[in-house]
């Protein structure tokens, strides 16, 4: 039910040796066509890393083959030696599927500012060429491109006349704007042209992806890729095409928020009211990223004052005065000051809603967060360790 899913599409994820704890770490999806439509968006952080760099070029082309990933090393911040690197991974792929190495995506998620070991790296590629199939491949695609995810991401979804979209994701840390740290791949058998597959995928992760924020830090090496083999022989309706694949990614941002490190609130941050969509989606990153809110949602204390303050520190149009503030449907604030008791509200659920009425317009936007734990300070303060 992955990337494999779809018809022309094989997989593989095998064990090189870049993790130390010996886990899958090189996974590869190959599209055996007819058509190698494809299309991608990456992270908008001036510091891109070389995979970054290189697949952004493979994709002005329209036309991916096959994308290699690596967990183990973020190829990222090593400098020409590392784009070399990237170059070399993707001949490998190349060589392996007897084609060219300008169709060949090259994606990569761990550590930053070390060298991948390419002794190893490489030996990883055959393999994962040599095991390439439909049937398990897609699982264990998946599974290899985890790093701190504590289980595989995928989505499956059918549209009319047969097509199908599959896809696979990584991310549980430095979940933030552009696109939160993951590698994603989406495939589909349905037949249609690059520059389709693009506008569907920058509609889709524009409102799904694009705004998880777990941690307010913005990867090197975020990439979303979307692939079309033609294999269905269907041509969907670009609007019906686009909902589908804004449903998988919706999918997949759901699973990466209730998987982030250390997490045990999953907080969706409704902003209503809102004078534009621009305004609802800035109002809904400030809240996201209150550290001092956070704490109070993991210690359940509907601290709605934090909520009001986060919003203050926005250029977005509202009177506060005019401001409401609901917390898992308490409205404890209204008219910008005191509103329904707090004590009213529940934050023992995982899921916790806060919506803010603008009260200034009928735009609105959701951001999606979680709390600040012991738990994610642990993790993230000896990582590299």
């Amino acid at each position: 039910m992955s990337v494999t899913a779809p018809q022309g599409f094989r997989a593989a994820g095998v064990v090189a040796g870049l993790k130390e704890n010996g886990a899958r770490d090189v996974a590869l999806v190959v599209n055996d066509g007819p058509s190698r439509a494809a299309a991608g968006v990456f992270t908008r952080n001036r510091v891109r890393a070389a995979p970054v760099l290189w697949t952004e070029q493979v994709i002005k082309g329209g036309r991916v083959h096959a994308v290699v990933l690596n967990s183990g090393g973020a190829n990222a911040c090593t400098g020409a030696s590392g784009f070399q690197d990237t170059h070399a991974t993707a001949e490998a792929v190349a060589a392996a599927l007897e084609d060219s190495a300008g169709e060949v995506a090259v994606c990569s998620t761990g550590l930053i500012g070390e060298r991948l070991p390419m002794d190893v790296l490489l030996p990883g590629v055959g393999k994962a060429a040599a095991e390439l199939s439909r049937g398990d491949g897609g699982l264990a695609a998946a599974d290899a491109i985890r790093t701190t995810d504590t289980v595989a991401k995928i989505a499956f979804r059918q549209g009319e006349g047969g097509y199908r979209i599959g896809a696979m994701a990584k991310g549980a840390g430095m979940l933030a704007p552009s696109l939160a740290t993951m590698l994603c791949v989406i495939t589909t058998d349905a037949d249609l042209p690059a520059a389709a597959l693009d506008r569907a995928l920058r509609a889709a992760t524009g409102a799904t992806l694009d705004r998880l924020d777990a941690d307010g830090c913005m990867s090197t090496n975020d990439t979303v890729l979307l692939l079309a083999s033609g294999a269905a022989g269907v041509v969907p309706g670009e609007e019906e095409f686009t909902a589908l694949v804004t449903d998988v990614c919706a999918d997949l941002t759901r699973q990466l928020l209730v998987d982030a490190e250390g997490a045990s609130k999953a907080i969706a941050i409704e902003v209503v009211g809102a004078a534009s969509e621009d305004d609802a989606v800035a109002v809904g990153r400030s809240i996201a990223r209150n550290n001092l809110l956070k704490c109070a949602i993991h210690g359940e204390d509907p601290n709605w004052g934090r909520v009001l303050s986060a919003v203050g520190t926005t250029d977005a149009v509202f009177d506060p005065d005019r401001i409401n503030v609901a917390i898992n449907g308490v409205w404890v604030c209204r008219n910008g000051s005191f509103g329904d008791d707090r004590d009213r509200v529940d934050l023992r659920p995982r899921d916790v809603t806060i919506t803010v009425d603008l009260s200034a317009g009928s735009a609105a936007a959701t951001v999606w967060t979680t709390d600040l734990t012991a738990e994610y300070v642990h993790e993230n303060s000896a990582y590299s360790t």
